[in-house]
């Protein structure tokens, strides 16, 4: 008897160390499943910045010729073109050029097939040639000399169009966002005009250099200043041209628009 209770006490003694051991977290621990390592997100990752538009492209050009007969005609123009990248701001210069091209033809068309033909002539003509105006870079100011001569009429007429692209933004750049909101550039440029051609042109027109936009459609950005177009008869017989020096327009050009990097 006494030695059942014996044995009794010591494995109530050994149960009691073993749940102590267990209470004190002498176990097994259990088995721990491994993180994954963080992979750094998209945004913490390093953006390579892609070089401007411009110095991937050139500007060349795509010739039209055409004759036609009764009435007799013959057409010559050049087409400029940006090469060398297939990006949609290119394609959009690219059609426009085109277009442009296809409107003075196609009103050259109507005004010969509204003539009658004329005996022993050599027909009516046209002629589109362009000049790149600007320096090297994201604009790209063109100007058109398109000239115009009608069977039957004594002299060839001829008038300018211009444009000036924004090849990075893929729009045109219009004349009044060279300047400040608000700004009197108008008067400006057109107090400058006035300045430079009365004393030169004998009968000057001056309402052709009023300051109002109908006035100012012909113009382009170059490297020595703002070059404005007068067409035939519009301040005198002949085309008239004037650069207006930057400095001279500092007071009304937008900081933050396409003259910013030819401010003095």
């Amino acid at each position: 008897m006494e030695s059942l209770n014996i044995k009794w006490m010591i494995g109530l003694g050994l149960g009691t160390v073993f749940l102590t051991m267990l209470a004190c977290g002498t176990g097994t621990p259990p088995t721990q499943t491994a993180t994954p390592p963080l992979l750094p997100s998209e945004t913490n990752l390093p953006t390579a910045s892609l070089p401007p538009l411009y110095l991937s492209v050139s500007l060349g050009e795509v010739p039209v010729k055409e004759q036609g007969t009764l009435p007799n005609y013959t057409i010559d123009a050049q087409v400029p073109v940006l090469q060398g990248s297939a990006d949609q701001r290119v394609t959009k210069f690219n059609n426009e050029m085109t277009l442009l091209i296809q409107q003075e033809i196609s009103v050259f068309k109507d005004n010969v097939r509204e003539l009658a033909p004329v005996p022993n002539s050599n027909g009516s003509t046209f002629k589109v040639q362009y000049t790149l105006l600007s320096e090297p870079g994201n604009l790209i100011s063109l100007k058109f000399d398109i000239m115009v001569s009608i069977a039957g009429t004594a002299n060839r007429r001829a008038h300018s169009r211009t444009v000036t692209y924004d090849l990075e933004a893929g729009s045109d750049v219009t004349l009044d966002k060279l300047f400040r909101p608000g700004s009197t550039y108008l008067q400006v440029i057109s107090n400058y005009c006035l300045t430079q051609l009365k004393p030169k042109i004998a009968n000057l027109v001056a309402s052709g250099v009023d300051a109002i936009p109908s006035n100012y459609q012909s113009w382009n950005i170059t490297s020595n200043g703002l070059m404005i177009t007068f067409d035939e008869n519009q301040v005198a017989a002949d085309a008239q041209q004037v650069v207006i020096p930057y400095a001279d327009l500092k007071e009304v050009i937008d900081p933050k628009g396409p003259l910013a990097s030819f401010q003095p």
